[in-house]
């Protein structure tokens, strides 16, 4: 696959109001310095709920908001933001295909799909003339994320398929929505 690649380091983790925050920083070539943050704490949410940000020198700051899973928002009723701006966000889980399952997002006039590629640890982020490769060095707690971007990506483009990187994602797989379907379950029934 050719493309300009860039890598995320973990970073040392700082102590904010909601407990520890853990950071992923590095340079994307071109587009200078980016860091992702999770749970950050940019707005005044219920504790239930958790916030994944990016932001960096020549990148907009892109949020996603969720229920709080394993330390991660679930993608299930979240919201992404981009400079506070809200995403359309959709998709169906039962669907057959990881095509079938994949998160569309429509944002500041774009359309992008989101999916799982060849294991939990491997997404891609694409819309018509550029996309995004990202790689975890592992699926909970990884040392490095690393991505690759070809075609006429940018600096928002990279933004979202990072600030997913920190979204727990493994429902996108056929296995993924399987094991969270006793979840998903008992959140549909607590509504009513």
């Amino acid at each position: 696959m050719g493309g300009l690649t860039f890598e995320l380091q973990r970073a040392a983790s700082v102590r904010g109001a909601r407990g520890d925050v853990y950071l992923w920083t590095g340079d994307v070539g071109g587009l200078g310095r980016v860091e992702l943050a999770f749970p950050a704490e940019h707005s005044d949410y219920p504790s239930e709920y958790c916030e994944v940000a990016v932001s960096g020198e020549s990148f907009p700051l892109v949020t996603y908001l969720g229920l709080r899973y394993l330390r991660r928002p679930l993608l299930a009723r979240g919201e992404l933001r981009v400079d506070w701006d809200p995403a359309d966000l959709s998709r169906n889980v039962w669907w057959p295909g990881r095509g079938g399952r994949a998160l569309r997002i429509r944002l500041k006039e774009r359309t992008y799909t989101y999916v799982e590629r060849g294991g939990k640890r491997r997404h891609e982020l694409v819309r018509p003339g550029a996309s995004v490769h990202m790689t975890r060095s592992s699926w909970r707690n990884p040392s490095t994320i690393s991505g690759t971007w070809t075609g006429d990506a940018d600096a928002l483009d990279i933004g979202v398929a990072l600030v997913l990187e920190g979204v727990y994602t493994r429902n996108l797989s056929l296995s993924g929505a399987l094991v969270s379907l006793p979840g998903r379950f008992f959140n549909r029934f607590n509504d009513l």
